[in-house]
């Protein structure tokens, strides 16, 4: 079960961008929604979890941190999102396996086979090409790229927490919902510093916000930790790479943006290389 939960996670969390893209506010005050009408599903998934095993002790610092590493996350790749394509934004966002995989050996130990190293190898060969000509550094683009590049390393680093959690015992709700806690409230104050608009002008804005809430955060980020509780993180990170396939699949779809022979070359590349690597990830 863990592997399709992250391909399904995966793919929730690619139709993300085009919430971002639909929402009524500025990007951290979008974020910021996101985490916060997330809560009160997290809170049940909690709830239902605690019935069945007691919370462990151990690693409460580490949710604190990883509730930080992910504000850092979202309010980058929104950034990203409304500087470039939806494409670039989850792409450059998306380079998080080579931060996963080095700490994956450095901090979690985890044996880096060379079945791994060659599908890594496949995966970013593939996500060059699903950039196509955008990889020219357009001027209007660039500022958006280099958001989504530093996206990589909180995203990556943010991984690698959740993972460490799962090991010391705790359950992907009480994750979700505790480190969310500490992201909300960052993301608040955030909003509330830079001056952006805290509330949407209608009804319509408000569903797009929950909408962005329960499909990328509760269902999208909520299945990614739960898989990566049974899988090692550096191989999830490889899996998680179908979310900038559903991106551009959903930008052209939605947004009109162009793709080309080379982004389907390098859709299929990004699979290939998580066959490839699927062996070492779930042994």
């Amino acid at each position: 079960m863990a592997l399709p939960a992250l391909v399904l996670g995966s793919i929730a969390i690619g139709a993300s961008p085009i919430f971002v893209r639909w929402s009524e506010l500025g990007p951290v005050a979008t974020a910021f929604h996101r985490v916060l009408w997330a809560l009160p599903l997290l809170w049940l998934w909690q709830g239902i979890e605690a019935r069945r095993t007691a919370a462990p002790v151990a690693g409460r610092r580490m949710l604190w941190l990883a509730g930080l590493l992910f504000a850092g996350d979202l309010t980058l790749w929104h950034l990203s999102i409304l500087n470039t394509t939806v494409a670039n934004a989850t792409l450059f966002a998306n380079f998080a396996p080579v931060v996963v995989t080095l700490g994956a050996w450095l901090v979690l130990r985890e044996r880096i086979e060379r079945r791994f190293v060659l599908g890594l190898g496949l995966c970013m060969a593939g996500a060059a090409a699903l950039i196509g000509s955008s990889i020219e550094l357009k001027a209007e683009y660039v500022r958006g790229d280099i958001y989504g590049v530093i996206t990589a390393g909180f995203f990556g680093s943010y991984l690698v927490a959740v993972k460490a959690l799962r090991e010391r015992g705790h359950a992907p709700g009480r994750i979700m919902l505790w480190s969310g806690m500490v992201t909300c409230g960052a993301l608040l104050a955030l909003t509330l510093a830079v001056g952006e608009t805290l509330w949407p002008e209608t009804w319509l804005g408000l569903a797009v916000l929950i909408g962005l809430a329960w499909t990328s955060q509760v269902g999208g980020q909520g299945l990614i930790a739960y898989g990566v509780g049974h899988l090692p993180a550096s191989f999830t990170s490889l899996v998680i790479l179908i979310e900038p396939l559903t991106a551009a699949v959903l930008g052209w779809w939605l947004l009109g943006e162009a793709l080309g022979a080379l982004q389907f070359l390098g859709g299929a590349a990004i699979l290939a290389g998580i066959l490839v690597a699927r062996q070492n990830g779930t042994s």
